[in-house]
């Protein structure tokens, strides 16, 4: 599955503009499943098995990845940007960008620091004062290579180091849309639904689409969440830790879990001689939000990696807790189909 991650995460797909990224999946599954496409740009997979289930299920990770969008040209060339999905401005600032569909590089800067005030040291630089500099001298220049609305990607390096560490960015969810093509190229023996979503990072908005038109009895979310597992944190404030397995949670901000599926979870990790842990703080969310509220309701899981420097250009996971997640999936849904 690391090499499939790798392909994933190369790609660029911010919210709203996730269209290499749906190319490239349905290009993998095209004959394993039957594959449509909604107005959204969601990808809905069935994958027809030898059985059909009591239950309906669906298993769902998102496509888009955190960035930022050009909203204005300065006179000087330089660009205006905006967030697109929860990113700290401390991770952007100074780092190397790709921008519209021309693919131009780009730098993202500020006020040089020695023309800042002793307050404005102290403090992160705000979006609203930070500039992408694609070479241009001109606003002119600038309109030749890019247009307003463009996105803006971090272009980042995969690699691994360490014990088992991966680095990337969009590992948030391209881990879930990896472990979801292994389950699809390997077969399923019940009839299964997957759906790759789209913009997640704004609002959990294509599996509000999904989930509705699917309309699943169980539902899956798989994700990546924060790891807190650094020397700064302690006890709860930790969260997860790499290395200790994969996620489930219990509740967040957006849902309650489903006690009876929290609890099976658990269950099949231990059988199974799987690690596995919870979240130590009620936070954040992911598209389960939407899914479990979704026409009558739907009893849902969620399945994560610890991930470290979430919305970043770097996040981290490490490659056990990746293939745990996967086997984990695999085993729950053995046990969902027919509840």
């Amino acid at each position: 599955m690391i090499n499939e991650l790798k392909e994933l995460c190369l790609l660029d797909g911010i919210s709203g503009d996730e269209g290499a990224v749906r190319e490239y999946i349905i290009s993998q599954i095209g004959d394993k499943a039957e594959v449509t496409v909604d107005n959204l740009g969601n990808v809905i997979a069935f994958c027809k098995g030898k059985k059909t289930p009591r239950n309906k299920v669906m298993v769902s990770a998102h496509m888009d990845e955190v960035g930022m969008i050009v909203t204005y040209i300065n006179a000087d060339g330089t660009l205006k940007i905006s967030p697109v999905g929860g990113i700290d401005p401390r991770v952007v600032f100074g780092k190397r960008v790709c921008v519209g569909n021309n693919n131009v590089t780009g730098v993202v800067g500020g006020v040089a620091v020695h023309n800042l005030s002793a307050d404005e040291r102290k403090q992160s630089v705000p979006f609203d004062k930070m500039t992408v500099d694609i070479g241009a001298d001109s606003r002119e220049e600038a309109q030749n290579l890019v247009r307003l609305g463009d996105s803006v990607r971090f272009v980042s390096p995969f690699c691994e180091f360490g014990k088992g560490f991966v680095k990337c960015k969009a590992i948030d969810d391209r881990a879930g849309c990896a472990i979801m093509l292994r389950l699809i190229k390997e077969g399923v023996e019940y009839d299964t639904y997957f759906t790759f979503v789209v913009q997640e990072e704004i609002g959990l908005r294509g599996s509000t689409c999904a989930a509705y038109t699917v309309a699943p009895d169980y539902a899956f979310v798989l994700e990546s969440t924060t790891a807190a597992d650094i020397p700064s944190a302690s006890g709860d404030k930790r969260v997860c830790e790499l290395g200790k397995g994969p996620v489930v949670s219990f509740m967040d901000r957006h849902t309650i879990y489903d006690k009876e599926m929290y609890d099976l979870a658990f269950d099949t990790a231990k059988m199974n001689n799987i690690p596995c842990q919870t979240k130590t703080m009620v936070a954040g969310g992911n598209d389960a939000g939407a899914i479990h509220v979704s026409r009558g309701g739907v009893r849902i899981t969620a399945v994560s990696l610890p991930c470290r420097y979430l919305h970043s250009p770097c996040c981290v996971i490490n490659k056990s807790d990746f293939e745990n997640a996967y086997v984990l999936t695999k085993l729950l849904l053995d046990r969902t189909y027919n509840k």
